[in-house]
């Protein structure tokens, strides 16, 4: 590792709900390593996001991102356990979240380095339940802790709240490329960047899934 290398840096829940859900379109994952890799050079892929983990007993102080093979075994016992007590609801959740557990599996195998939290459940004063994995300071600190690795970061999330660490960075002549969903990034993240905005719903030809 060099400070010439380039490192990605995706904001999950930033690309999933101002991505997916607006562009219309799945994005392959597999292609958007290969696209990062091929356009920019990135050596790493950071991927910070959140998992269901159904009181899995994990243990913030030692890991540093939920294990998945572990959370794998825990939810398919769960599974078997629990069968005849969930309803057809409550079995089609716990089954997609045991997805979701082998979409991030897969994610590895691509070349992401995963950087997973617990999602927490939130009480709303209105009774309802709120789920919640922010990653922000995690991919914030792994934005400062890289720093000396790489001289150009590619920032997969249109978040202001990453604005501090982004100014910060550029002042240490790093080179910022934002890559976003225009129309759900904040004004100030795209009026930072400036001509190194990138929207993501150009790639659509490049990235989208196609299904099988």
């Amino acid at each position: 590792m060099n400070n010439k290398d380039t490192y990605a840096f995706i904001d999950a829940s930033n690309l999933f709900y101002g991505g997916e859900k607006s562009l219309g379109w799945k994005i392959d994952y597999e292609k958007l390593a290969g696209y990062l890799k091929e356009k920019y050079a990135a050596k790493k892929i950071f991927y910070f996001g959140g998992v269901e983990t159904y009181n899995f007993p994990y243990d913030y102080l030692k890991n540093k991102t939920v294990p998945l093979n572990e959370l794998d075994k825990w939810l398919s016992d769960f599974i078997k356990e629990k069968a005849d007590f969930l309803n057809e609801a409550e079995l089609l959740l716990v089954g997609r979240h045991l997805k979701r557990i082998r979409f991030y599996k897969k994610l590895k195998r691509f070349g992401y380095d995963l950087y997973l939290k617990p999602v927490k459940l939130y009480e709303q004063e209105d009774g309802t339940t709120k789920r919640k994995a922010n990653c922000d300071v995690e991919m914030a600190f792994y934005l400062m802790k890289a720093k000396d690795n790489f001289n150009r970061a590619i920032v997969l999330s249109g978040d202001g709240d990453f604005l501090p660490v982004l100014k910060y960075l550029k002042k240490q002549n790093k080179k910022i490329i934002i890559l976003a969903r225009g129309p759900r990034s904040a004004k100030e993240i795209k009026k930072f960047a400036g001509a190194d905005f990138r929207d993501f719903v150009r790639l659509k030809k490049m990235i989208k899934y196609e299904e099988e």
